[in-house]
């Protein structure tokens, strides 16, 4: 069972202890949820005015997303004047969750990637969606335009709910037992196909064959209802002002309920872990005997 481990950090940016970076990469590398309850992130008195307080600024599906590159930002309606606080807003979360890592994390520092950054005030419960496409079932992270070819997908979430409302998630198994659940069902690609996909746009680069069964699993996850129903799983709350951070490519979960939370990503080679044996892509190689290139 996936297991909490809470650390008492309440600043972005303060120095963090030896003993905490280690009891925080120890808990992420195991397959647990990092969490730390008394790290809020201050919202801004015209921040507040967007979303928060009942506005009419409509988001353009279920996020709005940042991309650091540029800082453009994708799904929301909003005009010149708004649109400008709503990036300068989540240049500054991204910001901190870079900081947070850094000190907390310092051995990932000479490999660690910073990806998109994401708002969500859209409530998750009752969101209609496909079922490849419902966070509300037990899942692992897998992009199928996006292919990691093995990178760990790092992920911090904060909930800036101002109504006491809760970030309702549920946690299944380790990621091996979901592996082995389904690995007779999982098949080899087409020969030429990845390579077609990105010849197409379709997919950022090709994909590796770690990708290919990553996406796959990602939806034998999703369409098992047995599992989804009696696997062991727990189900937990993250309050308003708490962070907690979870390597979303090894922990089964799904998002029941919640509104209002910033998520920031990141991407870590699996050569700079601290125990590459832990990840998926070493997992599945033992399981299938073979390279996942």
């Amino acid at each position: 069972m996936t297991d909490i481990t809470p650390l008492a950090i309440d600043s972005w940016a303060a120095p963090c202890s030896a003993q905490d970076q280690a009891a925080a990469v120890a808990a992420l590398e195991a397959g647990n949820v990092l969490l730390l309850p008394q790290l809020d992130f201050p919202l801004h008195d015209n921040e507040r005015g967007l979303y928060f307080q009942g506005a009419g600024v409509e988001v353009q599906g279920k996020n709005i997303s940042l991309n650091l590159a540029d800082h453009s930002v994708r799904g929301s309606s909003a005009d010149a004047a708004e649109l400008a606080v709503l990036r300068d807003m989540m240049v500054r979360f991204a910001t901190l969750s870079r900081t947070l890592v850094h000190g907390l994390l310092p051995g990932y520092l000479a490999t660690v990637e910073q990806g998109r950054t994401s708002f969500r005030p859209v409530e998750v419960a009752g969101r209609p969606s496909s079922w490849r496409q419902d966070d509300s079932r037990l899942h692992v992270d897998s992009f199928p335009s996006s292919p990691t070819r093995g990178k760990r997908i790092l992920r911090l979430f904060t909930n800036v709910n101002p109504h006491g409302e809760g970030r309702h998630w549920r946690l299944g198994g380790s990621f091996e037992d979901v592996a082995r659940r389904h690995l007779a069902s999982l098949h080899g690609p087409l020969w030429g196909s990845r390579q077609l996909l990105a010849m197409l746009g379709i997919t950022k680069g090709p994909r590796s064959a770690y990708d290919h069964y990553m996406l796959q699993l990602h939806d034998r996850m999703k369409a098992d209802s047995d599992y989804q129903s009696s696997a062991d799983q727990r189900s937990c709350e993250f309050a308003p002002g708490s962070t907690w951070m979870v390597y979303t490519d090894q922990v089964p979960h799904a998002a029941m309920g919640g509104r209002f939370a910033f998520e920031q990503t990141f991407y870590l080679p699996v050569a700079g872990m601290r125990d590459p044996a832990h990840s998926p892509l070493r997992v599945l190689e033992r399981l299938m005997g073979r390279e996942l290139v």
